[in-house]
């Protein structure tokens, strides 16, 4: 096929394409959103705050370990330790937000600051492990042996996408 043959056909199928766009009025590169990779139904996020997830998360939980009427108790303080966290981290996004909305402009902090800043999140993280393992050991010690092989996946700490679920690499520096 010669050069010029192959520059016209090449043409005529950009054409075609712009032409089909003209006509349709989608954006070639835009895709469905559930293609994107979110997690939408119906162009909305499915949950929007931590409270909502955690209720979700409880149902499942409950329902793959089968909790009997004898587990109620600690269930209960399990299921009300993760909702209390759940509403801490509701408070803090909207917190976070409305800062953000407000635009108010700062400086960047400064090495001693952002690490600072860094302990204090650590130190708010292990907050809310220890709140967690104290509800959590009961509730386990009281599953049986098939109930306890299931709680090693469900209740497992879940990281997703790198350091401490950052999505950045493992870094020290």
């Amino acid at each position: 096929m010669s050069k010029t043959l192959a520059g016209a056909l090449l043409l005529i199928g950009l054409s075609s394409a712009f032409a089909l766009h003209a006509q349709t009025g989608a954006a070639p590169a835009a895709q469905p959103q559930a293609q994107q990779g979110t997690r939408h139904h119906d162009g909305k996020r499915a949950f929007t705050q931590p409270s909502e997830r955690v209720e979700a998360r409880l149902a499942y939980i409950r329902t793959a370990l089968k909790i009997t009427d004898a587990q109620q108790a600690q269930w209960n303080a399990f299921a009300e330790t993760l909702r209390n966290q759940a509403r801490a981290a509701d408070q803090r996004m909207q917190e976070f937000r409305a800062q953000r909305e407000q635009g108010a402009t700062r400086e960047r902090p400064n090495a001693i600051a952002r690490l600072e800043r860094e302990q204090q999140r650590h130190a708010e993280s292990a907050t809310r492990i220890n709140e967690r393992l104290a509800v959590q050991r009961p509730l386990y010690a009281a599953l049986s042996t098939e109930q306890k092989a299931i709680a090693d996946e469900v209740l497992a700490p879940r990281r997703h996408g790198g350091h401490f679920g950052r999505g950045g690499s493992h870094r020290v520096v």
